[in-house]
């Protein structure tokens, strides 16, 4: 998987432009659907990560890039992790390319581009 290009608002995976959020998982690229994650938006200011979301748990460590810090995740999220006994890493979604890029295997990832 090459993580080519990314910009507020866009990033591009093996050639192929994406204009929100998206969800790698075991090598596949979807659209986040965080439609689910909607009814704690007022809570947290901002549509945060949670577990009604489709995690892709099927990994040995979990990259969240937050885009620049916008993007809360749920503590529950994070406790999931934990029981599940998957590495999470929370950071800057900038900082989860590079990750990416570095070692990418066992590694799913939830990237926020659009802030």
């Amino acid at each position: 998987m090459r993580l080519e290009e990314f910009s507020f608002g866009s990033i591009q995976i093996d050639g192929v432009s994406y204009d929100h959020d998206v969800v790698i998982d075991r090598g596949e690229v979807r659209k986040r659907k965080k439609k689910a994650s909607k009814k704690f938006r007022e809570a947290f200011g901002h549509t945060p990560l949670s577990l009604e979301e489709g995690i892709p748990w099927k990994c040995r460590r979990l990259v969240v890039g937050t885009g620049t810090g916008a993007l809360p995740v749920m503590q529950e999220v994070q406790e999931e992790a934990k029981r599940r006994k998957i590495e999470l890493l929370i950071v800057p979604t900038a900082e989860a390319i590079e990750i990416l890029k570095q070692k990418a295997d066992g590694t799913n990832a939830i990237l926020h581009v659009t802030c």
